[in-house]
């Protein structure tokens, strides 16, 4: 076996493990704004749902990079590039992932707290994201 061939799975781990933790804050944080607003007799925001999903997007990433690392491989690119690009790949979007959950925690909160700034919410959690997209596509283009 070939140590390149753990760069994929490195990829998808990695990123995977960081959509889980930051889901799962996220998540944490909705179920509070929800309780919150039921507290106070207010209506509860679907939207939050939104918020706690919204790191499971670096998985997807993660898996994309994954495949085009696996094509690498086949094209014989050299296994430490591979590795590399797999593991430092996947931990940075799997950080992108963990940020982006606990920026989406404060927009469930504050969302739950206020009713508004949902679109100004969304645009700081897409600011976080774009650190992900960014590590894939370098990533892929220096493959």
């Amino acid at each position: 076996m070939s140590i390149g061939l753990l760069g994929p799975a490195a990829a998808l781990g990695f990123a995977a493990i960081g959509s889980a933790m930051g889901a799962g804050i996220a998540a944490q944080a909705a179920i509070g704004g929800w309780k919150k607003c039921f507290a106070n007799n207010k209506p509860a925001p679907f939207m939050l749902v939104a918020f706690a999903g919204a790191p499971l997007t670096q998985t997807i990433y993660g898996f994309l990079l994954m495949n085009f690392i696996s094509a690498a491989a086949g094209n014989g690119v050299n296994d430490m590039i591979l590795l590399a690009a797999g593991v430092f790949g996947g931990i940075a979007m799997g950080f992108s992932a963990l940020m982006q959950g606990k920026a989406a925690a404060s927009a469930a909160d504050a969302l739950a707290e206020t009713g508004k700034g949902t679109a100004n919410y969304f645009m700081v959690i897409g600011i976080v994201e774009t650190v992900a997209l960014f590590v894939m596509v370098f990533l892929m283009l220096t493959l």
